[in-house]
């Protein structure tokens, strides 16, 4: 897919409007490409942090600072510096299919799950076989998952899996055993 695409989908006003209900307030972009994701955002009170993995094809942090967009590199074979923040929503387009011969992805994941607030989502587009080991994954993180159809159809060897990671309480009655 290419990021003019990306760009089509993420600039329709409904989605803006989602974004702009006050629950996503800090986004990261872990494959940002040009930004187009961050530029797409209409919004002033979202915050977009642009990572450009090391491992890309092409270096783009120059284009995404051009735009007037915040960015970084990084390896994401390695543990990401969140401090100050955490991030409400993670947006990852082809991340998995980028890293198959170079790290786990389910250290990638996990990273992901420490990164992310409870009950934040998760965006994760690439191929539908890489997003089925993926679903799998996160079904065992207990994330809330649901796998839609590619914009341009259903016959698009890409899909979107948008996942939302659950909070976590302990139940009142329960007890230990030890």
């Amino acid at each position: 897919m290419t990021r003019r695409v990306e760009l089509i989908c993420f600039n329709d006003k409904k989605i803006n409007r989602i974004l702009d209900t006050g629950r996503y307030r800090n986004i990261m972009d872990m494959n940002a490409g040009l930004g187009s994701f961050a530029a797409a955002i209409q919004s002033p009170k979202l915050w977009v942090m642009n990572v450009v993995p090391t491992t890309a094809e092409k270096s783009t942090l120059g284009v995404i600072y051009e735009r007037g967009l915040i960015g970084i590199y990084h390896d994401w074979c390695e543990a990401f510096s969140t401090y100050p923040t955490t991030y409400d929503l993670i947006h990852a387009n082809g991340l998995f299919s980028l890293y198959k011969d170079k790290c786990n992805a389910e250290d990638i994941l996990l990273e992901m799950n420490r990164i992310l607030r409870p009950e934040g989502a998760v965006i994760f587009r690439d191929k539908v076989d890489t997003l089925i080991k993926v679903k799998k994954i996160v079904a065992g993180m207990r994330w809330d998952t649901k796998m839609v159809d590619h914009e341009d159809g259903p016959l698009v060897p890409e899909k979107i899996l948008i996942a939302v990671k659950q909070y976590w309480v302990v139940d009142g009655n329960s007890t230990s055993t030890q």
